[in-house]
């Protein structure tokens, strides 16, 4: 474990008042342990998870944005989690995985070149003098909506996927770790993202600023 794991930065904002005061409220009492579990849950399913937030704009990947955004994607739902807890003064870093979806939507499938999601997002947290792995990525309603357990976390062992569904259909596995980091490497994960999801990207950047003008719209 590293000094830098419990330093804030500019991702990983960890000295925001809002990252503080959540993870004051939500902490709650014990270990380490114990603690890490309340924020992994707290973070799981405060802020819902969508693919259809994907965007890579480096002011919204901060964990402050991410803790009042209506929804957010795994990346940076892993830098808040790494965000509160150190906070919460147990050291953090955010991982990164290449990972195959079996579950992906046709729509999504349509604009990607192939079954991999790169660069998919996990929060490293030392505990018990050992780095363990948590997924805080899909909400308990997500999750009932798609026939899915919810990803439990119990402090001690990784926990990084859903393997199946709850009808025993594959669902993910991890191709590829990519290595865990202190701060956002955002040069390289922005450089990965237009060389493989760039026709996703796009597409939803398009879709999201149609229903901006819409609604600017109808509120005129």
């Amino acid at each position: 474990m590293t000094p830098e794991a419990l330093q804030p930065t500019r991702f990983i904002d960890s000295d925001h008042p809002a990252i503080r005061a959540f993870a004051a409220e939500r902490a709650g009492q014990g270990d380490d342990t114990a603690r890490a579990v309340n924020l992994y849950y707290a973070v799981r399913d405060h802020v819902p998870y969508s693919l259809g937030s994907f965007h890579i704009e480096p002011d919204q990947l901060a964990a402050s944005a991410t803790l009042t955004a209506k929804s957010a994607y795994c990346v940076p739902k892993a830098i808040l989690l790494a965000a509160v807890a150190r906070a919460s003064g147990i050291p953090a870093r955010v991982g990164f995985a290449d990972v195959r979806n079996h579950v992906t939507s046709p729509r999504i499938a349509a604009l990607m070149d192939d079954d991999i999601f790169h660069w998919h997002a996990y929060t490293a947290l030392w505990l018990n003098d050992r780095w363990v792995k948590a997924t805080p990525a899909f909400d308990a309603t997500l999750c009932a909506r798609n026939n899915m357990g919810t990803l439990e976390f119990d402090g001690q062992t990784d926990s990084i996927f859903h393997p199946f569904d709850l009808s025993g259909r594959k669902t993910m596995e991890y191709v590829a770790f990519l290595g865990e980091f202190d701060d956002m490497p955002y040069d390289a994960f922005a450089l990965a993202m237009h060389k493989h999801h760039g026709r996703l990207l796009k597409a939803l950047d398009a879709e999201r600023a149609t229903a901006k003008r819409a609604a600017s719209r109808s509120a005129t």
